[in-house]
């Protein structure tokens, strides 16, 4: 089974936002909106993370949830072939 991180509607200040897990949120005034600006949001995410990769662990503090950074991962080769990350990030 893949991870997909949760997605929650709500609705702040009369906008509605999409909040995907811990990760990132997108809003807007309508549904369509939000989700555009999630995915926008996602996409430079995923490409900074996908360019720079990630350091060297510390032992100290949190360490990254694996499954997240294989979902990042996947999103960010998605995008790097030419893909749309709509139909993965709304899975």
């Amino acid at each position: 089974m893949r991870y997909q991180p949760s997605l929650e509607v709500r609705q702040v200040a009369g906008r509605i936002r999409l909040q995907l897990g811990g990760l990132a949120y997108g809003q807007g005034t309508t549904l369509q909106e939000a989700a555009d600006d999630l995915v926008g949001r996602v996409l430079t995410l995923v490409m900074a993370f996908r360019s720079s990769g990630i350091g060297p662990i510390s032992s100290e503090g949190p360490r990254p949830d694996r499954a997240m950074l294989e979902f990042l991962y996947e999103l960010g080769e998605l995008a790097a072939a030419g893909g749309d990350i709509r139909a993965r990030l709304f899975d």
